[in-house]
């Protein structure tokens, strides 16, 4: 039933606002993206019914699929790794890729957005836990990426963006969301650039995330449901 959604999604607004509120931030400093991937377009209809804008995907075809059949006030956020062939649609429905992990994959999408005059906003893709199964930058690689998105005139680089591990405990998902907005930090200075959002926290981490800094929050389950896989 469609009706749990918009209940639940009250709810998580309720515990983002306490928990912004708690560290001592305004409630709007933090964006809520309603990760909908394997979800139908139905169920994203009745959360953009429920005021919700912004939704997360992780795949192209997904992606093109419910950008078509919804309404085009929606904010999509592509959060999944991004195969090299997928860029180029990818770019025609989102906003915000979160997942930019390789030099090789900015400029790509500096060039084909260009080609497409789109002028999409980036995160830096950062695996700060070092698990071999992540996808994401190490710190150097983002450093240099970041240099260069400077002669990248298409884009925009707002942030970075990072996913500790899925058993991490408390003091670990401090360590990470703490580490990657100092990263953030140290490079706004260093390079006199605005990096304003942070990309991190989601349905069992986001009140942590949300202490340490972060600006968007990437809940899905505690929305929707859980998800079945088999039908994605």
């Amino acid at each position: 039933m469609p009706n749990h959604i918009a209940a639940q999604l009250e709810e998580i607004r309720s515990k983002v606002q306490q928990s912004a509120l708690s560290a001592g931030r305004a409630p709007e400093s933090v964006k809520l993206i309603a990760v909908s991937k394997t979800f139908p377009a139905q169920d994203i209809l009745t959360a953009v019914n429920a005021g919700q804008i912004s939704f997360g995907e992780n795949k192209a075809q997904e992606l093109e699929q419910k950008a078509a059949a919804l309404p085009e006030s929606i904010e999509w956020h592509f959060i999944g790794h991004v195969q090299s062939n997928k860029s180029a649609k990818i770019l025609q429905y989102a906003n915000w890729i979160h997942s930019v992990d390789s030099l090789k994959l900015l400029t790509r999408i500096n060039r084909q957005a260009g080609e497409s005059g789109k002028h999409p906003n980036i995160l830096l893709e950062i695996n700060l836990s070092g698990e071999s199964s992540k996808t994401g930058a190490t710190v150097d690689e983002a450093e240099k990426m970041l240099q260069a998105a400077a002669e990248c005139s298409y884009l925009r680089v707002a942030g970075l963006m990072s996913m500790p591990p899925l058993d991490a405990n408390e003091p670990e998902l401090r360590s990470i969301f703490g580490t990657l907005r100092k990263l953030r930090d140290q490079w706004q200075k260093k390079y006199q650039i605005p990096l304003p959002e942070l990309s991190m926290g989601m349905s069992n981490d986001f009140t942590t995330a949300i202490a340490e800094g972060s600006t968007m929050v990437r809940i899905g389950t505690a929305i929707f449901g859980k998800r079945d896989y088999d039908q994605s």
